[in-house]
């Protein structure tokens, strides 16, 4: 059965012209539930995390400034959210949902988070609408447990996953490999184990070309026995802040090449959401609704 986490927790309050499109969580699953791709047994609602859990990944100092509501003006700026405890509650709630998520792959090859894919939250601070690293806390909660000897990251947002990179840089057993715009956020990339940095205008055939001979090669050199997926759509060419040209299709192939080739290879998988910012949020909830149709065509 596909498991899906679903943080149902959103009513933290953000200015209306905020550009972060927190209505994408509840829409997604009811399209899900409405067409009939998933039942209400497939989701499960995710306790939040717990301290020792955070501390395995994240800088303590840290950690007690956002239970503490701390951060300087500069620092929740850089975030992209006005912090309140709500928000650290929705968090590690989220967290845990990608943990969880982890072990329900290990049974049925495959789970998803409805959030996550928070790779811009460094060990010491947050960037970029990420506050803790839901990636990097699952595949350490898997590594520490011997659930994992080698973890491979697939990290195909068009932001470069740089938290991720920053944590796991000095980590042999995870292999961060990021696919992102080459000129967008964040200006100053961290150094992940592979980046492939893309043009502006990046087509279909050219960004899944690129994929396709990446992918080939990670999965073999590499040899993992788990994939932390990070499936962002704002790769597509109607995104506000993503800068490429992928048609919806094409993302849809992506997501379709990265599940067959895990499902090929005996490889568990979890699939966060990331990014997406189209103008049109049915644009950024069909986009994000094809990662779970080809889980359960493929898997299930």
């Amino acid at each position: 059965m596909l498991k899906i986490a679903w943080t149902q927790i959103y009513a933290h309050p953000l200015p209306k012209n905020h550009r972060f499109p927190m209505e994408k969580y509840n829409l997604l699953p009811e399209q899900l539930l409405y067409e009939g791709t998933v039942k209400d047994a497939n989701f499960f609602v995710p306790s939040p995390l717990s301290e020792s859990e955070v501390l395995r990944t994240h800088n303590a100092h840290y950690w007690e400034k956002l239970k503490s509501q701390s951060l300087t003006r500069k620092e929740e700026r850089k975030t992209g959210f006005p912090l309140s405890e709500q928000l650290v509650e929705r968090e590690i709630t989220i967290m845990n949902g990608t943990v969880q998520a982890a072990l329900f792959a290990l049974d049925y090859g495959v789970a998803m988070n409805i959030a996550g894919g928070t790779h811009h939250a460094f060990t010491d601070r947050g960037e970029g609408f990420c506050l803790l690293n839901d990636i990097a806390i699952a595949a350490n909660h898997l590594l520490d447990r011997g659930l994992a000897k080698q973890v491979l990251v697939v990290d195909l947002d068009v932001h470069q996953g740089n938290g991720t990179a920053q944590i796991f840089q000095n980590e042999p057993k995870v292999f961060t490999f990021s696919m992102h715009g080459a000129s967008n956020y964040p200006m100053h990339k961290e150094q992940s184990d592979l980046d492939v940095g893309l043009e502006d205008g990046t087509d279909d055939p050219t960004y899944l070309k690129l994929l396709d001979r990446h992918l080939n090669e990670l999965l073999d050199q590499v040899q993992p026995d788990f994939v932390f997926f990070q499936s962002g759509v704002d790769v597509l060419a109607t995104d506000k802040l993503g800068r490429l040209g992928m048609s919806i299709e094409g993302c849809k192939m992506r997501d379709r090449m990265v599940l067959e080739r895990c499902k090929a290879c005996g490889i568990p998988v979890v699939a966060s959401m990331g990014g997406g910012y189209s103008e049109r949020i049915a644009h950024i909830v069909e986009a994000h609704a094809n990662t779970y149709r080809l889980a359960q065509e493929i898997y299930f």
